[in-house]
């Protein structure tokens, strides 16, 4: 019998709590390893602000976000005129987009939500908003199913006794549930299969260090933290089997934009003979962005690199250049592992095939 999520002990990172007048709640990214906090949301500026600060992060995580707050922008809506219910929908889904501009999961959620009401044609405006209630809570729940199936799809990529890397957290806090890039390790665990995982620190946040790493940890499976720069003598010494990371969106022509950093794995990778996957949901894939040039790269603070977690880490008056992600040409990458199933060889013609298809 394979094991469930609380069996693995993999934790809920999103889920909306009582009925149209409840709340969002989310585990507050910023404060792990050292404490599991759940951030209490009741509005949309709440949401907005967890996923500026990277309270919740990740793409799909980010879009469960976004459903649910826009949910908290409209409930409050007191009028019975359908057209204004729809432009106050429509003006809470643009604010709440403009929190983070590189996951398309994000802008996906919030026109479906959108979508869901204008079709809806003959529904009053209470129901209306008890129908986007539901199809938040759908969005969450098939966040699930895909990330199990996308376990499912890679978990024969990770054989017994090998050595996976992972870049970033692309795990069950990254999602609903199971994650990306670390839903074949969970199911691979499940069934048994001894591993390691590699995860890299990923500066300057240090997404897996403390993300990464704390949820592989409780859910038993051995993983080792090393510094970003790490990587290379790691592969050198033949510790690594294969690569898997997650992405925030994957363009028509298979580039993939991931974690800063994520290019320089791919590139070692290369250099090294190992199998480079990123693993992702369908509704990642963004068919509307020809390449990886044209995919928007958020900027962040400076101050992430000059005072890392409250601590001086460069000179005050030094530049710092801090690009939240970076883009892997298709070139390098192996294969996508996906709901629907591995996409191998990467190009713009075999993604369209599996994610745009029946």
């Amino acid at each position: 019998m394979e094991a469930t999520p609380s069996e693995l002990t993999i934790p809920r990172t999103i889920e909306w709590i009582g009925g149209l007048d409840g709340h969002v709640s989310m585990i507050d990214q910023t404060k792990l390893p050292t404490e599991l906090v759940h951030l209490q949301c009741r509005d949309p500026e709440t949401v907005w602000h967890a996923i500026k600060r990277l309270s919740v992060r990740g793409a799909p995580a980010i879009g469960i976000a976004g459903a649910m707050g826009a949910v908290l922008g409209i409930r409050s809506y007191d009028g019975a005129d359908r057209d204004g219910f729809l432009r106050k929908l429509d003006e809470v889904c643009s604010y709440l987009a403009s929190s983070r501009p590189t996951a398309v999961n994000l802008f996906w959620a919030l026109d479906r939500m959108k979508a869901t009401a204008a079709a809806a044609r003959s529904t009053s405006v209470p129901e209306l908003k008890e129908r986007l209630l539901d199809e938040a809570k759908i969005i969450r729940d098939e966040d699930a199913a895909m990330c199990r199936r996308i376990g499912e799809v890679g978990q024969h990529l990770i054989t017994e006794g090998a050595g996976v890397l992972t870049h970033c957290n692309a795990g069950s806090l990254a999602t609903s549930e199971y994650g990306t890039a670390t839903a074949p390790m969970y199911v691979a665990h499940a069934a048994g299969r001894k591993f390691r995982v590699y995860a890299d620190e990923t500066r300057p946040l240090l997404q897996g260090a403390r993300l990464t790493a704390w949820e592989l940890a409780r859910a038993g499976i051995d993983v080792t933290v090393l510094c970003d720069d790490m990587t290379a003598s790691l592969m050198r010494a033949g510790k690594v089997d294969v690569v898997i990371v997650g992405s925030d969106r994957v363009a028509a022509n298979g580039d993939v934009a991931n974690k800063i950093g994520t290019y320089g794995v791919a590139v070692l990778a290369r250099a090294h003979n190992i199998p480079f996957y990123v693993a992702i949901p369908s509704s990642t894939f963004d068919p509307s962005t020809p390449d990886g040039d044209r995919i928007p790269i958020e900027q962040r603070d400076p101050e992430e690199v000059r005072h890392g977690f409250g601590r001086a880490t460069a000179p005050d008056n030094v530049a710092c250049h801090n690009p939240a992600f970076d883009v892997t040409p298709a070139e390098l990458v192996t294969g996508i592992i996906t709901e629907r199933g591995l996409v191998q060889p990467v190009n713009g013609e075999q993604l369209a095939a599996v994610l745009t298809g029946p």
